[in-house]
C-alpha cells in the first residue's frame, strides 16, 4: 500500500495538470515543479529514510512516513495556489522517503530464497503498473469533479487510504532494526540537493523567465557542486564513515555500468510521462478521462512484460534487457512518426499499438535492471547500493521532467504541440538507444 500509494503520487497529478493550471493560473515552468519537486525531495532524502529506518525501526519509519505523506496532501488539496502546492508536493515526497526504503528493507529481512525473489518481483512489478494506474485513477476523479472540487480529490483520496496504512501497518508489520546501522552523511545529502537544484531550477524556469543571468550562473555552477559532492564522498570513506554514494561500489563493473544504464532509461521515462499527458490534452484536447483512459494499453502491457521476466531473465539475461530498450525506442519512434504525420489525426485508438510497444519495453528494462546492477556488489554492501540505484533512478526521472518537459514546452510555444511531440519522442528514443548500448555492457546473468 505504502509504494503503490507512492508511485501513484508521482503520476496521479501529470493528468490532472491541465485543470490545475486554469484553476490555479498556474504556467508550464509551476507545472513542471509540480510534477518535479516531489521527485527531487523523494531523490535527496531516500538513502537518509533508509538509514533511519535501520537505525530506529523500519516499522516505525514506515508509519511516520506514512502520515507525514497523509498531512502533506492534505495540505495538497487544500492548496488555494500554485506555490503552496508545489511546497507541499515537496513535503510528501520527503515523506514518501521515509516511508518507500522501509518496504523493500522488510522484505530483505523477513523474506530467503525463492519467496524473497517473487517478493522483488511483485515490488518492481508495481513501478510501471501504477504509474499507468495513476494517470487512468487521476483521469477518473478528475473528469467526475467530486463534490465540485475538480482535481483536488487526486490527493484528498489519501487521507484515509494513509489512515488505514497506518493502522495496518501498526497491526501486520513486524519491527527489525539493522544490528549495526549505518551513519547519515548530511554534508553528502546537501551536496547532492545542491547540484540537482542547480540543474533543476534553471532547466524548468528559465524559459519562462527568457533564462535571465541567475539561470545562467546556476547552470554554470552545478559541475562544481557536482565535483564537491565527490569530493566529499571520497573524504568521508576514506576516514571509515559512510557516504552517501560510496566511490568503492563503483569499482563494481555491473553497479558503474548499471548507473550509466540507468542515466540513460529514467529520463526517457520521467519525461514520457508528462509530455505525452501534456499533448493529449492541450495537444489533441482530450479530456483527462480520455487522456487517462489511454494509458490501459500501456499498463496492460507493461502488466505483461513484468509476469514474463521472471521466466525470460534466467534464460537471456542482460538481453531482456537490450530487447526491451530496441523495443522502446521503436515504440517512441512510431509516436514520433505518427505525430509528424498526422497529429491532428491521432486517437487513443491510434496511439494504442505504440503505447504497447512502449510499456512493453519498458517493464522488460524495469524489472530486471535492480538484479542487473546489483549483480557483483558484496552481499554486505547490497543495501547501499540498492540505496545509490534508486536515488540514481528518482533524481534522473525528475531531470527527465525538467529537461524533457522544458524541451517541449519551448517548441510548442514556437511551433504547436505536433512538432513538440515529434521532438520529444526523438529524444527519448536516443534516449532508448543509449540505453540498449549502455544495457549490453551489463552482467550476462543476474546473481
Amino acid at each position: 500500500m505504502g509504494y503503490v500509494l507512492n508511485i501513484i503520487d508521482v503520476f496521479v497529478v501529470n493528468v490532472a495538470l491541465p485543470t490545475l493550471s486554469r484553476t490555479l493560473g498556474a504556467g508550464p515552468a509551476e507545472l513542471e515543479l509540480v510534477v518535479a519537486g516531489y521527485t527531487v525531495a523523494y531523490a535527496c532524502l531516500l538513502v537518509i529514510g533508509g538509514r533511519l529506518g535501520d537505525a530506529f525501526g523500519r516499522r516505525r519509519l514506515f508509519v511516520t512516513g506514512m502520515a507525514g505523506f497523509t498531512v502533506a496532501s492534505a495540505i495538497c488539496g487544500l492548496a488555494p495556489n500554485a506555490a503552496l502546492l508545489i511546497v507541499a508536493r515537496v513535503l510528501q515526497g520527503g515523506a514518501a522517503a521515509l516511508m518507500v526504503p522501509q518496504v523493500l528493507a522488510t522484505i530483505q529481512v523477513f523474506y530467503q530464497g525463492a519467496a524473497r525473489r517473487r517478493a522483488i518481483g511483485i515490488f518492481g512489478a508495481t513501478l510501471g503498473v501504477s504509474a499507468a494506474a495513476g494517470q487512468i485513477l487521476g483521469g477518473l476523479v478528475v473528469s467526475a469533479d467530486l463534490f465540485g472540487l475538480s482535481w483536488r480529490p487526486i490527493f484528498l483520496v489519501n487521507i484515509p487510504i494513509g489512515i488505514l496504512g497506518i493502522l495496518a501497518a501498526r497491526r501486520v508489520v513486524p519491527e527489525s532494526r539493522a544490528p549495526k546501522a549505518l551513519s547519515i552523511d548530511w554534508p553528502g545529502t546537501a551536496l547532492l540537493a545542491t547540484t540537482v537544484l542547480l540543474l533543476m531550477l534553471p532547466l524548468t524556469l528559465g524559459r519562462d523567465e527568457n533564462w535571465p543571468l541567475w539561470c545562467r550562473v546556476l547552470l554554470a555552477a552545478a559541475p562544481f557542486a557536482a565535483v564537491g559532492f565527490a569530493v566529499v564522498q571520497s573524504r568521508e570513506e576514506r576516514h571509515g564513515k559512510a557516504p552517501l554514494l560510496p566511490p568503492s561500489l563503483l569499482r563494481a563493473p555491473s553497479m558503474r555500468r548499471g548507473l550509466l544504464t540507468t542515466l540513460a532509461f529514467f529520463p526517457a521515462f520521467g519525461g514520457m510521462i508528462l509530455t505525452t499527458t501534456v499533448s493529449l490534452q492541450y495537444g489533441m484536447h482530450l479530456g483527462p478521462l480520455e487522456s487517462g483512459l489511454t494509458y490501459i494499453s500501456y499498463a496492460i502491457a507493461f502488466l505483461t512484460a513484468s509476469l514474463l521476466c521472471p521466466r525470460l531473465v534466467p534464460r537471456f539475461g542482460k538481453y531482456v534487457t537490450v530487447a526491451g530498450a530496441l523495443l522502446l525506442a521503436a515504440g517512441f519512434a512510431i509516436t514520433a512518426l505518427q505525430a509528424w504525420s498526422d497529429y491532428d489525426g491521432l486517437t487513443p485508438l491510434s496511439l494504442a499499438p505504440a503505447l504497447v510497444v512502449i510499456g512493453f519495453g519498458q517493464g522488460l528494462i524495469a524489472i530486471p535492471l535492480t538484479g542487473l546492477v546489483l549483480t557483483g556488489v558484496p552481499p554486505e554492501r547490497a543495501g547501499v547500493a540498492g540505496g545509490v540505484l534508486t536515488t540514481t533512478q528518482q533524481t534522473a526521472t525528475a531531470l527527465g521532467v525538467a529537461g524533457i518537459g522544458t524541451l517541449f514546452f519551448s517548441v510548442a510555444a514556437g511551433h504547436g504541440f505536433g512538432s513538440a511531440t515529434v521532438t520529444a519522442e526523438l529524444v527519448e528514443a536516443a534516449l532508448a538507444l543509449v540505453t540498449a548500448v549502455a544495457a549490453c555492457t551489463l552482467p550476462r546473468r543476474q546473481s
